[in-house]
């Protein structure tokens, strides 16, 4: 049996953490949603217009279990099991470029998840129906902010999963005849 480098147990180590924080998170938004879900009244919000008003908030719930739970224990799978079928080594590096940019990145990508979910049920439940204004409103309105945060986060997790996607495959190639 392959022994795992510390830089791999560590890694592996905090993305079992994360997945488990997140699916206790991922659990409670699940929880959130239907509490603040059921303050929105059908009567006084069409149906439609209730659907898109509590859309965003009821996503957050699979986007934790996912990219919080299902993608950090996956990628803790590969890189185990990459290593165990003969992979060479990734670099300390490489795995805490992945750790300090996949999973602060994700956080911040759910927890703006969350955001934008309270934000439009909120503004629908205090009388808001201009679901343009509302979306005008996000982040006080301030559109370059709002993008720069969706961007920064997005690419920081699309950056860092291609970092350990590009070293996992390379750590791969056929051994030498």
């Amino acid at each position: 049996m392959t022994t795992l480098p510390d830089s791999y147990r560590s890694t592996i180590r905090s993305l079992i953490r994360f997945a488990i924080v997140l699916l206790a998170l991922g659990l409670l938004s699940g929880v959130a949603f239907q509490e603040s879900s059921k303050k929105l009244d059908y009567a006084e919000v069409a149906p439609g217009a209730r659907l898109e008003a509590v859309l965003s908030l009821a996503l957050v719930h699979g986007h934790m279990l996912v990219t919080g739970v299902l993608m950090p224990l996956a990628l803790a799978a590969a890189l185990d099991l990459a290593r165990r079928s003969g992979g060479g080594e990734l670099s300390a590096r490489t795995l805490r470029w992945f750790t300090w940019g996949y999973l602060p990145c994700t956080a911040a990508t759910l927890a703006l998840m969350l955001y934008k979910g309270y934000h439009t049920l909120l503004s629908v439940r205090l009388g808001a129906r201009d679901f343009d204004a509302i979306d005008a409103a996000y982040f006080g309105g301030l559109v370059p902010l709002r993008h720069a945060a969706y961007g920064l986060t997005h690419i920081g997790m699309a950056v860092s999963l291609g970092v350990v996607g590009v070293a996992l495959w390379r750590s791969l190639k056929p051994a030498a005849r």
